[in-house]
């Protein structure tokens, strides 16, 4: 009797407590792609990102690009980090084809959350994967929201000076989805809090004003690292290799050797948002000097 494929499946949710925060991970979407080396490894020797891909067991050509928006009840408030993709394959030409569907309100919904119930939106930055859910057919998404954001980050693309040919879409959705916002936003700068046990981090290079999120709640840490690392591997092991997302190259390097360094020696617990699902783990510093990514495994169950 013949047994019908079922198709692959994978979670898409992960919730945990973090002290007295109960935080969750979402799997908005992901992209499968093409090019290992050219996007992930500038610079790097011939041969290099093959060999690399090969000894970490992944593919040497192609790579997957996961989009995983987090959110955070306080007890007090429910934070959510970054919309997603939203419908910006079907709405924008220029993304269609580059960017998934999101399914970020779809998630929620299956975690037991309305949009409405959402309280504070904050933005690690502008680029158009982590805005796209912002608006749902003309309106807010989350309606009874407040929105923070980098000063730094939004003056920059409110400003649109020296904004690369390959960025100029990027411009465009945030005069669209992001722009009409700024009303109801909280401008913030490193070291400024959120709320009580959420504070700003300043991760600038893959863009002007990426920010992060240091997440404490009884002695329990995370770092939200945002975009300072695209791809477990070759970003974590190779952070010297620069990215062809990165708006700024050279600075996002020094932002990854700088994380690296901090997260490693404090064994501080982080989050990326396009890290692995469920994208939080650890770097451990190995005997070569290199970092690596390490998953977490268990250890947020107990």
């Amino acid at each position: 009797m013949a047994a019908d494929m079922k198709g692959p499946l994978r979670p898409t949710l992960y919730r945990f407590k973090l002290g007295n925060f109960e935080m969750m991970n979402m799997l908005d979407s992901f992209a499968q792609r093409d090019g290992l080396a050219a996007v992930h490894g500038g610079g790097s020797a011939p041969g290099a990102v093959e060999e690399l891909a090969k000894m970490n067991n992944i593919d040497p050509s192609k790579f997957e690009h996961p989009f995983v928006p987090a959110l955070v009840n306080t007890g007090n408030e429910i934070i959510l980090f970054d919309t997603g993709n939203g419908t910006l394959s079907k709405d924008v030409e220029a993304l269609k084809g580059r960017v998934p569907e999101g399914h970020l309100v779809e998630r929620l919904a299956q975690a037991g959350y309305k949009p409405e119930d959402i309280d504070i939106v904050c933005f690690t930055h502008c680029h158009p994967d982590h805005i796209g859910a912002n608006f749902t057919n003309g309106k807010p998404t989350f309606p009874n929201a407040r929105y923070v954001i980098s000063a730094a980050e939004f003056d920059y693309w409110k400003k649109g000076e020296n904004i690369s040919d390959a960025r100029k879409p990027t411009k465009a959705q945030f005069d669209r989805i992001m722009a009409p916002l700024a009303d109801k936003c909280t401008f913030i700068k490193p070291g400024n809090d959120v709320v009580t046990g959420i504070r700003a981090v300043d991760c600038s290079g893959h863009s002007a004003g990426l920010t992060g999120y240091h997440i404490e709640s009884e002695g329990k840490r995370v770092l939200m690292f945002a975009d300072s690392f695209l791809h477990y591997v070759c970003g974590i092991q190779h952070p010297e290799w620069t990215i062809g997302f990165d708006d700024n190259q050279q600075k996002a390097v020094e932002n990854r050797k700088r994380l690296l360094a901090m997260t490693s020696s404090e064994k501080l617990m982080v989050m990326g948002f396009h890290m692995p699902f469920p994208s939080i783990g650890w770097i451990d510093k190995r005997a070569d000097g290199r970092h690596q990514w390490v998953a977490a495994s268990y250890q947020m169950n107990m």
